[in-house]
């Protein structure tokens, strides 16, 4: 019983080389169903995404079920092995079940602590259960997996930094407003990271969204899709003074909000607070806007240095979730490696337990006249001489299940005493 995996990922092989090895959907089923048909393979998984292919499985040999996959890869994809060999990578045993758990917990992922690919291992999980491609061992690693990944969440903080522009602004604007709640936000231009940062806000509890674009088609569009308000581009400084929050990304080549008119917006709102993000580049919000009493206005520059800084924050929580997943790996190999102990052990108490009685029976029927009380203590005498041979072998093959080195023990007591 041997966890091994073959892949690769963001971080061994350009986009154009991991398109050419991903799983569709539709294929699944055969993919799985021809990686079980692979001598010495009981079980198998297979993930696939825009970032990663990698495939699990349960191999007799760990050192012959890298090479049958990678093979695989090669031949189910068309693909020459040349071509792909120097972006695969594979791992066996422990070191498998411990990628496992890093690319659970996201550490593996290109953006540190982000919560999409535990969602995409649980369903190649779920696929492979449905395609009946999955036993003992992958069903009861593949649910630990997401217990190691719950822990991280909880004991560390790994996820709770932004680390994307979009997401940077939102943690601002909550600093900013106590609740989001009954907020309106405005968005001067519709452009990619504005609607991101406008759908982070929505599902933060935004009351209302007006929508202005050059395009008024786009912004109507956009204004759909949050269930929000198209203005003109002409008319948006009319209703400026409704926004709470303005997210600007218009592209134009000059400021489109000034300071002289922004002090009449205050003046309208009565100088409750306005929080603006300019993610245009070059600018489109006069940056001495600042100046004037409540109003917050931050650029693509002051965004960035916060994603840096949690980035930071993330990689210091890294650490602590490193430590876990290797506790975790280390323990479950070591459930793994029992499954492997426990039957060594049953070989050869009864392969030497069998020795003892037909030795005992060729004895008694040499010694004639024996008495039940003098065949019941040649019984107990061979028993308890068994018994004290067997303790110290049995110990330490027990013992070793918590080492490093347990199973050279174990191949050491299959072949001394010939149990295979």
């Amino acid at each position: 019983m041997n966890v091994i995996v073959v892949g690769l990922s963001h971080k061994t092989a350009p986009v154009e080389i991991r398109e050419r090895l991903a799983f569709s959907e539709p294929s699944l089923e055969e993919a799985l169903r021809r990686i079980r048909e692979l001598p010495g393979i009981r079980e198998s998984l297979i993930i696939s995404t825009c970032n990663r292919v990698e495939i699990y499985a349960n191999s007799v040999d760990s050192a012959q079920g890298p090479p049958q996959l990678k093979k695989f890869l090669s031949e189910y994809h068309q693909v020459p092995l040349e071509q792909i060999q120097d972006f695969l990578y594979n791992y066996t045993e422990q070191e498998a079940i411990h990628h496992l758990f890093r690319v659970a917990c996201s550490l593996d992922s290109m953006v540190v602590g982000e919560p999409q690919i535990l969602g995409q291992v649980k369903k190649a999980y779920q696929d492979a259960l449905d395609y009946r491609a999955t036993g003992g061992i992958l069903n009861k690693l593949f649910p630990r997996a997401f217990s190691v990944a719950k822990r991280v969440r909880t004991e560390t903080g790994i996820a709770n930094h932004a680390v994307s522009v979009s997401f940077a602004a939102v943690e601002l604007t909550k600093k900013i407003f106590e609740s989001l709640e009954e907020k309106v936000v405005m968005l001067v231009g519709a452009g990619e990271m504005a609607e991101l940062a406008a759908r982070h806000l929505k599902n933060s509890g935004i009351r209302e969204v007006f929508v202005t674009s050059r395009t008024y088609q786009r912004a109507e569009k956009m204004a759909e899709e949050f269930q929000g308000t198209p203005l003109p581009f002409d008319k948006f400084f009319n209703f400026l003074d409704k926004a709470d929050i303005v997210i600007c990304s218009a592209a134009a080549p000059h400021y489109l909000i000034r300071p002289d008119r922004m002090e009449k917006v205050m003046k309208a709102r009565k100088n409750q607070p306005m929080f603006f993000i300019d993610i245009s580049v070059p600018r489109n919000i006069d940056p001495k806007i600042n100046d004037i009493a409540n109003v917050y206005l931050y650029d693509i520059d002051d965004l960035e240095k916060v994603v840096e800084a949690n980035i930071k924050e993330r990689q210091k929580e890294a650490i602590k979730a490193e430590e876990i997943i290797r506790a975790e790996a280390k323990q479950f190999y070591h459930w793994l490696e029992n499954l492997e102990v426990v039957p060594v052990i049953k070989s050869l108490k009864e392969k030497v337990e069998g020795i003892r009685k037909k030795e005992l029976e060729k004895s008694i029927s040499q010694l004639k006249g024996l008495s039940p009380e003098q065949i019941e203590t040649l019984e107990a005498l061979t028993s308890s001489i068994i018994n004290k041979i067997l303790h110290d072998p049995i110990t330490q093959l027990k013992k070793q299940e918590c080492e490093e080195d347990d199973s050279l023990y174990l191949e050491a007591a299959r072949k001394l005493f010939n149990l295979d």
